[in-house]
């Protein structure tokens, strides 16, 4: 749940999931983007759990990182004592988690384990192996359409929906009032805490060249981005872009979409498009902050399918829709924004902030692969498939 203020207290999807996840000798790990509401969500599912002994771990404080990373099963058995459930807060931060996890859930019966981090090349290298057949996953994404849908109603959504588009939907921004605080707000995250994972990383020293990345990916939103022009453009060599785009999308900054080709040899696969995980902070980068309108800012398009794809992409997850997602693009510009193939189907849809627009490329789509359809996402009818 999102505490929004003392009386407006948000439901969070992913809540559901980490109670159908818990079971006897297994970790259910949740991993999203910092100050996207995983601590808050951890306190919930704590106070919920009535029946339940817990013992709540900060794996930022030293202690913590101490007992939890000391592979001695008297000390991890000691440290447990007769709780039933361990909830591990920041997991990332303690060293070897991975091993010490699964040492206590084989050796502990009946414990179940709760774990959150916030970068998954650290968490999730740490645990992968370790925990192969003894854990679930859980994404806890900025606040969802539906989630916010279900609590204000048609009616509040609708208010609130260009707001949403301009500063996004961290749970933080939610509580402010003015648009100068959410501004601010937005201003400090990026500037504290978006680079902060990748920056903790050894080899990785220049926050100006990351944040230089990320502005150009910002202007780039629904375009082919080339590595070989970011590498020309911020004189770097294509290996170290890759190699941040690769980190940047591990910290939960950006989400890389491929494009999908099966018949036409005019169909372009080779580059990738970049969507943030948040328009704020995509608008933040680029320090625009002007409503959806296309008198005060050309980038309407942009704005709209970026949110767009973030929300399905959400939907996905918390529905439990299983599909390969890819952008569709032929050299003389037919195209479509998103295609998802789903138990051998295809399914594609054109973003459109004017509900009076078109797919160009529909026809052409559909005569190419039979048995797919295409469909127009805008401003009216936007909730079924986002949330």
């Amino acid at each position: 749940m999102v505490n929004i203020n003392d009386n407006i207290i948000i439901p969070r999807a992913a809540e559901k999931q980490v109670y159908s996840y818990m079971k006897p000798n297994n970790v259910v790990v949740i991993y999203g983007p910092r100050r996207s509401g995983k601590t808050t969500l951890l306190r919930q599912v704590r106070d919920n759990l009535k029946e339940e002994k817990v013992l709540w771990l900060e794996g930022e404080l030293a202690e913590t990182q101490r007992v939890l990373s000391s592979q001695n099963l008297h000390k991890l058995k000691e440290v447990v004592g007769d709780h039933t459930v361990v909830i591990i807060d920041e997991a990332q931060a303690v060293p070897n988690i991975g091993l010490n996890l699964k040492i206590m859930v084989d050796q502990i019966p009946g414990i179940k384990i709760i774990a959150s981090g916030s970068a998954t090349f650290d968490l999730a290298r740490q645990v992968g192996e370790p925990l192969v057949g003894r854990k679930s996953t859980v994404w806890l994404y900025p606040l969802w359409v539906k989630e916010i849908n279900d609590y204000y109603g048609h009616l509040g959504l609708a208010e609130r929906l260009p707001d949403l588009l301009v500063y996004g939907g961290y749970p933080q921004v939610q509580l402010l009032t003015s648009a100068q605080e959410k501004r601010e707000y937005l201003s400090e995250l990026i500037s504290t805490y978006l680079y902060r994972d990748i920056l903790e990383m050894d080899s990785v020293r220049n926050s100006a060249k990351i944040r230089d990345l990320l502005q150009m990916l910002a202007l780039q939103v629904g375009q082919e981005v080339s590595h070989h022009e970011l590498a020309t453009a911020l004189e770097m060599g294509t290996q170290t872009i890759a190699r941040y785009l690769d980190l940047l999308e591990q910290s939960f900054v950006i989400v890389n979409v491929r494009g999908f080709s099966r018949n036409l040899r005019q169909e372009i696969t080779r580059t990738s498009r970049y969507y943030f995980y948040d328009n704020g902070v995509r608008n933040a980068l680029i320090s625009n902050f002007n409503p959806p309108d296309t008198k005060v800012r050309s980038d309407v398009g942009a704005l709209w399918e970026n949110w767009l794809v973030m929300e399905r992409l959400k939907k996905q997850h918390y529905d439990n829709i299983l599909a390969n997602n890819y952008f569709w693009r032929t050299y003389d510009q037919k195209e479509l924004d998103w295609v998802e193939d789903r138990g051998g189907r295809l399914y594609g849809y054109e973003f459109k902030w004017n509900p009076q627009g078109k797919a160009k490329g529909a026809k052409l789509f559909t005569e190419t692969y039979g048995e797919s359809e295409v469909k127009v996402i805008h401003r009216e009818n936007y909730l079924d498939f986002a949330g």
